[in-house]
């Protein structure tokens, strides 16, 4: 069947305020609405239930922020990248900022497969000894193996989250920041995802009094199944 677009642009946005509590197929959603009321011209689907052709490289869970957040979508007409973008932040959703598009090769592999790493920005609201948890963070990165638990009660999998660790340090607060920050560079690939709130379990520390930030997303070549 012949492909019905002629364009795939990869937009780069940032997701803050009111949607940082909107899950992954709410802000897809979101999205797709905004950049049709911005009269984008995507390409749909074949089929009964047409949709637009659009690809979020992650999920990013409920309560996180982020300023490096990816989608590919794939227009039926082409548009210069940069105008693309204005016309969507005239009819973009709140809390969802475009700040960059650009032209990406149609037949590059889908976005979700060359995802490899993300670097996340966390500042903890609760008060810490610095030399405590210097303690802590210096203990995990020098474990061989540090084995959690994923998934529901009755499908519970043990995994080892320290692989899943690539950089872990302190950093200097923010002028307009108080509390403790912590730097997190994390797997991103698939069955492969370290995720910031078990690195703060691991480290005795409550995700829900933290403010995680995702500050980049590292694309690289596709990662071969292994299954």
């Amino acid at each position: 069947m012949q492909a019905n677009y002629v364009q795939r642009l990869r937009l780069t946005f940032r997701k803050f305020g009111p949607t940082r509590f909107i899950g992954h197929l709410d802000l897809a959603r979101t999205l797709e609405r905004s950049l049709t009321r911005a009269r984008i011209p995507m390409a749909y689907t074949q089929g009964f239930n047409r949709h637009p052709r659009m690809q979020l490289a992650t999920a990013l869970p409920l309560g996180f922020t982020s300023e490096c957040e990816m989608a590919d979508i794939y227009l039926g007409e082409a548009m210069e990248p940069e105008a693309a973008r204005t016309q969507m932040m005239a009819r973009m959703a709140p809390g969802i900022e475009v700040v960059r598009v650009e032209e990406v090769p149609i037949k590059e592999p889908p976005l979700q497969t060359i995802t490899h790493e993300a670097v996340y920005r966390v500042t903890l609201l609760d008060r810490v000894e610095t030399a405590v948890l210097q303690q802590r963070v210096d203990d995990l990165m020098a474990a061989e193996e540090v084995v959690r638990e994923r998934g529901h009660e009755r499908k519970k999998k043990e995994y080892d989250l320290r692989p899943l660790i690539l950089a872990l340090a302190i950093e200097q607060a923010g002028e307009d920041e108080t509390g403790t920050v912590l730097h997190m560079r994390l797997m991103l690939q698939h069955s492969r995802t370290g995720r910031p709130d078990e690195v703060l379990l691991e480290l005795g520390l409550d995700p829900l009094a933290a403010r995680i930030h995702r500050t980049e997303i590292v694309l690289g070549e596709p990662i071969p199944s292994s299954q």
